[in-house]
């Protein structure tokens, strides 16, 4: 319908599409202390989710947020009272600008959401003890004009992951390291 006003309009296809249901940017996953899952959480991450990109000038929202807007025609949450979803501006989202309506955090959160583990040891006390900044978002795409090749559109989502290791270690398990690294160095010299 859009195209037929005129308005550029394409398909977007998002692989591992986060369903944030609680609105919170992360898709929660919680274990008991033997690692069984416990189902607390609505989160879902999909194979794909696919939606329609509009180019839009925002007035309402200021120029910065002027061009591609998402638009989902099949959303799963209502947003103010009713089940839809957007405009929200691809500048927006991939700035993390969660604030503004039109649903800027559950699209953000569809293309960026961190994959959190939990334990729960009681209703009162759980400890995150994993965290994916990588898994969601991935070859976020549109069909190329004139041609049935993808054009990867991720760059206007969000940012290139940056890479980095992080780990958890008990303080006597880091302790014990300095020392077996001490010894190594003495052994070296």
């Amino acid at each position: 319908v859009l195209r037929c006003l005129g308005i550029p309009t394409r398909v977007i296809t998002n692989f591992n599409s986060a369903h944030d249901k609680n609105l919170n940017l992360s898709i929660d996953k919680y274990i008991d202390v033997s690692g069984n899952n416990l189902h607390l959480s609505e989160d879902s991450v999909w194979n794909f989710h696919v939606w329609n990109e509009s180019w839009f000038i925002r007035r309402d929202l200021g120029s910065f947020y002027d061009g591609w807007q998402v638009l989902d025609a099949t959303p799963q949450e209502k947003s103010k009272g009713i089940y839809q979803c957007g405009p929200a501006s691809t500048r927006a989202i991939k700035e993390g600008d969660v604030n503004l309506d039109y649903d800027s955090p559950f699209v953000f959160a569809a293309v960026n959401a961190d994959c959190v583990t939990w334990i729960r040891y009681s209703k009162k006390r759980k400890e995150r003890i994993y965290s994916d900044t990588r898994e969601i978002g991935k070859f976020i795409s549109t069909k190329a004009v004139g041609t049935n090749s993808r054009v990867d559109v991720t760059a206007n989502y969000k940012y290139p992951e940056v890479k980095e290791i992080s780990f958890k270690i008990s303080y006597s398990q880091y302790k014990n390291a300095l020392v077996d690294d001490r010894k190594i160095l003495v052994t070296a010299l």
